[in-house]
């Protein structure tokens, strides 16, 4: 056996891994490239797991997501332009009319219309806090107690009314 591809004893600590790179002869000795894969820090595999979880659960949080959305969208509304407040805040009425338009084309009564009514409620809220928060800011006063409030709220009807599977 050559010496070139007999395995030498050479110390070495634990999870080092070894390359032994033969001497290139003659003029077009192309070079070469050998990649080592790291292994990843504990950051690294917690922020995966975490990353893991929410796109497994992404319909669930739904809400969560556009509720996040939201509240940087105000918060945008609010650095670039205060006066965005006054083009949302006439949007607070539209759930009140679709209420109004519904339960006249579709007359529903009991649980149907307790829903319906739970829906514009929060709608209206949400809206209503969108304006507000992009004339105020977001974090200004109980703005962000309202915004989790509304959150809470979205959420957890969510996760009643949505089927799971």
């Amino acid at each position: 056996m050559s010496s070139r591809t007999r395995t030498r004893s050479v110390k070495t600590t634990a999870g080092v891994h070894t390359v032994r790179i033969p001497r290139q002869r003659g003029r077009r000795s192309d070079p070469f490239v050998i990649v080592v894969p790291e292994r990843p820090s504990l950051t690294r595999e917690a922020l995966g797991f975490i990353g893991r979880g929410l796109w497994h659960f992404r319909r669930a949080l739904a809400p969560t997501g556009l509720s996040l959305l939201a509240f940087l969208v105000a918060g945008l509304l609010h650095l670039i332009a205060w006066w965005s407040a006054l083009v949302i805040a006439p949007v607070a009425a539209v759930p009140l009319g679709w209420l109004l338009v519904m339960q006249r084309r579709r007359p529903a009564r009991a649980a149907a219309l307790g829903w319906r009514i739970g829906l514009a409620v929060l709608a209206t809220a949400a809206s209503v806090w969108l304006a507000l928060a992009a004339g105020f800011g977001p974090l200004n006063g109980t703005l962000a107690l309202l915004w989790l409030l509304i959150l809470i709220t979205a959420q957890t009807a969510w996760l009643i009314v949505r089927p799971s599977r």
